[in-house]
């Protein structure tokens, strides 16, 4: 059985029920907080106000959370971007009330007419936190994290529109209570308007979730809402045919998992707006800004963790990148406002060199988007201003002012990215203007190939690992920070924690995570070890003189460091059977450990760890372009060097295969498996969802061979394989336009459709298999999205298929199971490697078509609503 994280779709219900729920809850929490206090003239305090975050937390944000994952596992782009979104806002805004109460001052601090009908009055920019007189401004930073956030509700509500027309009125409703939340806070007759709209989201949410459920139980549309939208997405443009280039790239992508672009597009835009609002001087103090723009940061690491399981490095490590730099530049500025003062940040940071590694690492992503279209290019380009803008050199009165223009630009865009990635990713067409893609894949492969001018035996040609460019990112960030000299003094230290802590020990044990998931050689050992390493030089060179180490304690230090020693050299044994650039990289961490190790002795030589430290750096910004580069095109473009101890193993030959064994990239191969079906022969045939079982529809007895092979039972039917649609159309079966066109919408692809059976089946080249296949009635016809079975079927005609695995258990996934499995009792296998999916396809019964219905028999690779969406599109075309 297959594991769970690769259930399909069907298996994670209807996450929109708790997604809806969850925000009607929340906003019924925040209505009884309003009207309560427009009631009695005393607003929420203390106690009540922690309560209510922490409810506001888990529901909105932790069980909405939820919603947005498994509508990601359903393929749903708009839910799940939506619902992590709403998570972040409901979080951000419970946490801003936990802040609130635990640090409010008594009651008498207010008079009561200052808080009469508002439950935020008691926000003023002189409420202060431990006692200190550094003024939190609440008010302000709240009212700088609600505005981005009616932006893009607004637009949530508006692109749901394009797909139903419950979800709108819910959006809706939230975009004008954050209004009129944000207007309460300045005055307290909003929130009184904001607890009725509060009230509608909760009615809308209990009648959308209604339908969903009941949905759910049906398996059909009971209560109107959902399956019409309120307008065709198609009438927002006509489809760019330089833009469709870009877009059809991700076609060879994972489709288990929704697109995460609108959501990594959706936290660009929240992130830089509310530096914007700060470095513009609306708000001096970040403290409860970084709470949002940290909770904001996590949900853009959630998008980068799904580009990763769609296998998208390119977009796994961009956001990973952006999370980064702005979790960094958050709690940098944290401590900057309440710990050492901007004057003398301004005098000691001119020492500080990490930025400079974000600034490059911002560069090769100009350089790998140049494959994608124009909006990921430009999007690139302004994050090369936005970390130009932070450069620590730049004198403190012009920094906060470039910083905020280059954040405002970035925010803009960024909006306009979420709109487009949203529009297009829902229509499955480029409506929204993306651009061209700047430069053609062969070319740039050609001028990046450039680099590999050496005939060093590299590994085997299958491109980077995914994380790999995110790993040697967060190590570059830390290293490129840690550089200080003698002289720097403890403000220096204090800015330096963040950058260090975060990308080296924080976002890099997400980074191990990654490579524990992806099962790769000697599973994360090196990304966990060096989170250990970089969380202790945090807290003892950095926080030391705030931790008040006492001698003992760095003599603990010091046999730590001896046994980062010992664990490092094993790992410089185990990058000898990675590459080159792995190995230079765990050789000089250990000069780096030697150095950590003397600075517990007090006997630190300066010059050998900043020299040691800028070559860990530069190797990591050589590995992380070389990473991504190779990831991207699945090949090794830029050079990382041999392996220097190789695993010896022999190869096998032809003869210890128990069948034939073929490549589907050479013609021969084709060839020879044709001959093979021709010859009443079953051969295992990869497809594009996994790998299947083939006979030739000219061989009765070879269909009936795979029931024997798979110990299937004979009353399942076994479907059809033709190469296009074209080779159906000269059948010339009596379909209705409608099934044409829908077939036409779903073929070639992960979707199987059972047609009345007809004896056009005889002018296709069923011929003497026409009873061995499929029902008295009926047929199931796949077009598999896969150049070398189309190809294939165009040398044999129509071919009898069959998932290729003993019946009841696992798909095979991989040439290598097929063989293993069934190999003994077939005549061939086509090997093509892994497969692109690790369940079958979806199969739609279309019997009933002309009805204006179809029912999903088995809900595969493509999730049912995405079928769903494809045929009410196409049935709405047809009137």
């Amino acid at each position: 059985m297959a594991s769970a994280s690769d259930f399909p779709a069907s298996f994670y219900g209807e996450p929109g029920v708790l997604g809806l729920l969850a925000n009607g809850i929340s906003a019924f929490l925040v209505l009884l907080q309003n009207f309560h206090g427009a009631r009695t003239g005393i607003p929420a305090e203390g106690v009540e106000n922690i309560l209510a975050g922490v409810h506001l937390i888990l529901i909105g944000g932790v069980c909405q959370l939820v919603a947005g994952l498994l509508s990601f596992r359903k393929y749903d782009h708009l839910s799940g971007t939506s619902f992590v979104g709403y998570a972040a806002l409901w979080g951000s805004y419970g946490a801003t009330r936990i802040f609130l109460g635990a640090n409010q001052q008594s009651p008498n601090l207010f008079n009561e007419s200052t808080m009469i009908n508002s439950t935020f009055q008691n926000l003023l920019t002189n409420t202060s936190v431990n006692n200190t007189d550094i003024p939190m401004y609440i008010k302000e930073s709240a009212i700088a994290g609600l505005v981005p956030y009616i932006l893009l509700s607004f637009l949530l509500a508006f692109c749901s529109a394009t797909v139903n027309y419950i979800m709108p009125f819910v959006f809706g409703a939230i975009t004008l209570t954050l209004i009129f939340e944000a207007v309460g806070l300045v005055g307290g007759w909003a929130l009184v308007v904001s607890g009725i709209l509060e009230l509608l989201i909760l009615l809308f949410a209990i009648y959308g979730s209604s339908a969903l459920l009941i949905k759910g139980l049906a398996q059909r549309y009971v209560l109107k809402g959902f399956g019409n939208p309120l307008f065709n997405v198609l009438l927002l443009g006509t489809t760019n045919a330089s833009s469709s280039q870009s877009l059809g790239q991700e076609k060879k992508k994972n489709t288990k998992y929704a697109e995460p672009m609108a959501l990594g597009f959706f936290c660009d835009t929240v992130s830089p707006f509310i530096f914007a609002f700060y470095a513009f001087g609306y708000f001096p103090s970040i403290p409860v800004a970084a709470i949002w723009i940290s909770i904001n940061s996590a949900a853009q690491l959630l998008s980068s963790y799904y580009a990763y399981l769609r296998q998208d490095c390119y977009h796994a490590t961009k956001f990973g990148l952006h999370c980064v730099f702005w979790l960094v530049k958050t709690w940098e500025e944290f401590v900057v406002t309440e710990t050492i003062g901007r004057t003398e940040a301004g005098e000691v940071r001119h020492a500080m060199v990490g930025n400079w590694f974000f600034l490059s690492a911002a560069l090769v992503f100009c350089v790998a988007s140049l494959n994608k279209d124009t909006l990921e290019l430009v999007h690139n380009s302004f994050f090369v201003l936005v970390t130009i803008s932070t450069i620590s050199q730049i004198p403190i009165d012009r920094y906060y002012i470039f910083f905020g223009v280059t954040c405002s630009l970035f925010t803009l865009l960024s909006f306009y990215g979420t709109f487009a990635r949203l529009i297009n990713t829902i229509a499955e067409k480029s409506l929204i203007p993306v651009g061209p893609q700047p430069v053609s894949t062969e070319s740039l492969q050609k001028y990046l190939s450039y680099l590999k001018r050496s005939k060093l035996d590299e590994p085997e040609d299958k491109g980077a690992q995914l994380p790999d460019a995110l790993f040697y990112l967060c190590n570059g960030v830390a290293a490129l920070s840690a550089i200080h000299s003698s002289q720097s003094g403890l403000a220096f230290f204090d800015l330096t924690v963040p950058w260090v802590l975060i990308p080296g020990a924080i976002i890099q044990a997400y980074v191990s995570r990654l490579q524990v998931l992806g099962g790769q050689r000697f599973g994360s050992v090196i990304p966990s070890f060096y989170v250990a390493i970089w969380a202790t030089w945090s807290w003892f060179r950095f926080a030391g003189h705030r931790l008040q180490i006492s001698t003992e304690s760095a003599n603990g230090f010091a046999a730590g460091a001896i046994a980062f020693l010992v664990i490092n050299a094993f790992l410089i044994l185990v990058a000898t059977y990675g590459n080159l650039v792995l190995l230079a990289l765990t050789t000089v961490m250990e000069v780096i450990i030697v150095c950590f190790l003397l600075s517990t002795f007090r006997k630190l030589p300066y010059q050998l760890e900043v020299a040691m430290l800028a070559i860990f750096a530069i190797i990591c910004l050589y590995g992380m372009l070389a990473s991504l580069v190779n990831a991207i095109f699945s090949k090794t473009l830029i050079p990382v060097g041999p392996s220097l101890i190789k695993d010896k193993k022999k190869k096998k030959s032809e003869t210890t295969y128990p069948c034939f064994i073929a490549k589907s990239r050479e013609t021969s191969g084709l060839l020879k498996i044709a001959k093979l079906l021709e010859n009443n022969g079953v051969c295992g045939i990869p497809t594009d969802t996994v790998y299947a079982l083939a006979a030739s529809c000219k061989n009765p007895s070879a269909i009936e061979k795979i029931y024997s092979i798979k110990d299937r039972p004979a009353e399942k039917p076994i479907c059809i394989c033709i190469s296009s649609v074209e080779q159906l159309v000269a059948a010339k079966p009596p379909f209705s336009p409608l099934l044409w066109e829908f077939m036409r919408n779903v073929y070639p692809g992960g979707i199987s459709c059972i047609v009345p059976k007809g004896d056009w089946l005889l002018k296709l080249g069923v011929g003497p298999a026409y009873d061995r296949v499929g029902t008295r009635e009926s047929i199931m016809i796949r077009v598999p999205d896969h150049t070398a079975t189309a190809h294939l079927c165009e040398f044999t005609g129509p071919l009898a298929i069959t998932s290729a695995n003993p019946s009841g258990e696992a798909d095979s996934t991989h040439h290598d199971m097929v063989i293993n499995r069934l190999g003994h009792k077939i005549e061939g296998v086509l090997c093509d490697g892994e497969s692109n999916e690790v369940i079958a396809s979806t199969v739609v019964n279309c019997l009933k078509i002309d009805e204006g219905t179809i029912s999903i028999l088995r809900e595969g690779c493509v999730p049912a609503l995405k079928v769903r969406q494809i045929f009410d599109r196409v049935k709405s075309n047809m009137l």
